[in-house]
């Protein structure tokens, strides 16, 4: 997969230690959480010079870009328009990425950042004001920012020097006691009051919209519908554990932490504990839908629409009722009126939400002052009002039981990744005979090609992600993503590295490999086997039970830090069972924010890399499972862990130089490449079956 972004504020992983209460859920413990604060740059940058005086450098965010006429944008007028409409008024607007589960992949419906701006990446802000407006996005997006936005936007280059934040940009340009406004569901709580306290230092007030946003308002007739596809019972056979084991284990968490009630609303989540699988999202097998789960009821809110029969019947087994999507915030309301304690994670619970239990269980304390006032009775005020509902602010516990993987769902990775494995055979045996025909092939060809392999294989249901498919040059942008209108051809002189994965019925699999069709520099092949050393180490190493995965980033890097290189993404990133490419609480990464232990049956990738600009790009990935390994000893006695791998294809040796590799290493890409074989040879036949034979060929060690 696309490695994660090092943006510190994209990225913050905060997340408990645990210990196991049962075999499905973990507690969890409290500790204190860890913020990394970016350091804020100047707004100018004054430049002493040799001569007299000085020159002031401003910022690249304030160089407007040099138009003969300023093109108004109608969307941005529009939406400038409803700023002063009866019951808004304000004098800002932010219009974020994401959706109200704060979901990787949105809906085409919701994405309303790039209809209201132009600009499609995938990560950005858009800010308007009553007289400017700005988008921030990364470096992996500013020549595609810079083609897309109008000459009525400010292009932020996140990470430039020089260029503010969101909420400093906004405290720069709004007069003292200036609103801003937000659409509270497209914000996580955390989120929100991170906003809130950074624009109240220059006393300006953050302005929830509950009831409309302003996007939608001028998008109109014009915006996409939402999507209605049905919704499917994820089959037992794969899921593992069945939807009331799993409800039951989760009621025992709400009962120890004095919950009355849980909000789950990431969309993995509600899909894994109910044993369903949707189509809503692009590349990830959920529905829209949040799940209420309290100690003897559980609510689905979802468009019945979508809910067939089947699945009907599914979860009226399960005790779970069906409420409309958008009724959401009257549950709340009536839960915080009946006095329940809410077990609410403020990290991906939208702010909508939070602050809507919030406000209801002060109602809710202002009526009980009301009746004592009337009532003579013999306890005192302040006593009758000591008891209330009250959240519980803390992540939610279906996060790391998900990522902890039971057989079935091991046993279904194990399967996708071979068939999977097959597919990708018949791809590159096609793809090797295409280009020794000196066929012009582009970067977007061969990933629609992969799509039509991959789309022959049982199961499948789509991709797992964007494929990258990047030749030469483009394969040095990490998170490059081919457009028909300007990808380039694949040139067999240099380096192609293909980053891809599929969603199955059983499993979601997710591979990078790097080739050469022709002959490989010197310096290509040395930074390959660094690269593939790096691999080698992290998928062999033993550590002891409750390490954290940051701990094992740096075996990966080991060999490239000895000659001095290194790459600029983590090593590896938990993956879902169906479920998202993306799975948290555990990564491994040099990151050490995230303290998550990796556990067995959790699933991680394996993908050192190393780029050099507009030359090429190396990346290696493999997905593991952690499991135990049977050591001699156990100091401490504790249980010693490993992992296993599930991807099995074929590491290119043209491109090792056997020099650099130590007879051990060696070994283990024999011994990996005798698995390939084994593994996936009884699934193909005729060409692909040769293709696999002469690329898995054992290395003279000598």
């Amino acid at each position: 997969m696309r490695p994660l972004s090092l943006n510190p504020s994209l990225c913050s992983s905060r997340f408990p230690f645990f210990s196991f209460s049962n075999p499905i859920f973990l507690k969890f413990r409290n500790n204190p959480e860890v913020f990394q604060k970016s350091q804020k740059g100047p707004p100018f940058l004054i430049l002493r010079c040799c001569g007299s005086g000085s020159v002031t450098a401003k910022p690249s965010w304030e160089l407007r870009r040099n138009h003969a006429v300023q093109e108004p944008d109608e969307k941005v007028v529009a939406i400038r328009q409803l700023f002063s409409k009866p019951g808004i008024g304000i004098d800002a607007y932010i219009i974020p990425s994401q959706d109200a589960h704060q979901s990787e992949f949105i809906a085409e419906c919701y994405m309303r950042r790039a209809y209201i701006s132009g600009f499609t990446g995938s990560a950005g802000t858009a800010v308007v004001t009553k007289d400017k407006a700005a988008l921030w996005t990364d470096g992996r997006y500013f020549l595609q920012a810079a083609k897309q936005l109008s000459s009525s936007w400010n292009l932020m280059r996140a990470g430039n020097l020089g260029v503010p934040g969101t909420s400093e940009w906004l405290n720069d340009v709004l007069a003292p006691g200036g609103r801003v406004g937000i659409d509270p569901f497209l914000f996580s709580y955390d989120a929100a009051e991170e906003l809130k306290e950074a624009i109240s230092q220059k006393n300006l007030e953050l302005v929830y919209l509950y009831d409309l946003n302003l996007v939608d308002e001028i998008w109109k007739e014009s915006r996409p519908k939402p999507p209605n596809k049905p919704i499917r019972v994820h089959d037992l056979k794969y899921a593992g554990v069945d939807v009331a084991s799993k409800l039951s284990s989760l009621r025992v968490e709400l009962v120890g932490t004095g919950s009355s009630a849980i909000v789950i609303s990431m969309l993995d989540e509600v899909a894994w504990l109910l044993n369903l699988r949707g189509s809503d999202v692009p590349h990830s097998p959920v529905m829209y839908a949040y799940l209420i789960v309290e100690v003897d009821a559980a609510k689905l809110f979802v468009d019945k629409s979508k809910v067939m029969p089947e699945v009907m019947d599914h979860l009226k087994k399960a005790g779970v009722e069906l409420r409309p999507y958008d009724s959401i915030l009257s549950e709340i309301r009536r839960l915080a009126a009946e006095g329940a304690n809410l077990w609410l994670d403020t990290s991906s619970v939208n702010a909508a939400i939070v602050e809507t239990y919030k406000f209801a269980c002060d109602k809710y304390l202002m009526n009980r002052r009301s009746r004592s006032k009337t009532k003579n009775n013999r306890h005192s005020e302040s006593n009758s009002l000591s008891v209330g509902p009250s959240g519980v602010y803390m992540r939610s516990p279906v996060s790391l039981a998900k990522a902890l993987k039971n057989p079935a769902e091991l046993e279904g990775m194990q399967n996708s990744h071979l068939r999977d494995a097959a597919a990708l055979a018949q791809f590159w045996c096609w793809l090797e005979a295409e280009i020794h025909k000196n066929l012009n092939l582009t970067e977007v060809d061969v990933a629609d090609k992969l799509l039509e392999f991959r789309s022959k294989q049982d199961g499948f249901l789509d991709t797992s992600f964007d494929t990258i498919s990047g030749s030469g040059a483009n394969g040095a942008i990490i998170h490059y993503s081919p457009q028909v209108e300007s990808c380039s051809v694949v040139d067999p002189n240099k380096l192609f590295l293909l980053d891809s994965g599929a969603q199955y019925v059983d499993g979601t699999t997710d591979i990078t490999r790097t080739v050469h069709f022709g002959e490989p520099t010197a310096r290509e092949k040395e930074c390959f086997t660094q690269v593939l050393k790096g691999h080698i180490a992290l998928d062999e190493v033993v550590f002891p039970e409750n390490t954290p995965g940051f701990v094992l980033d740096a075996f990966a890097r080991s060999a490239l830090w000895k000659i001095g290189l290194d790459y600029r993404h983590g090593t590896g990133h938990g993956v879902g069972a169906a479920l998202n490419v993306h799975e948290g609480p555990q990564s491994i990464s040099f990151r050490y924010g995230n303290v998550t232990p990796l556990q067995k049956g959790m699933i991680v990738s394996n993908e050192p890399g190393y780029y050099e600009d507009h030359a090429f790009g190396i990346r290696i990935e493999n997905l593991l499972c952690v499991r135990e390994m049977n050591t001699p000893y156990r100091y401490g006695g504790i249980e010693y862990l490993g992992f296993e791998k599930l991807t099995f294809f074929p590491i290119q040796t043209k491109l090792v130089d056997l020099s650099l590799l130590s007879i051990e290493e060696i070994e283990w890409l024999n011994r990996y490449h005798s698995q390939v074989w084994e593994k996936v040879s009884p699934l193909l036949e005729g060409s692909a079956r040769q293709w696999l034979w002469n690329n898995t060929r054992p290395i003279d060690k000598q």
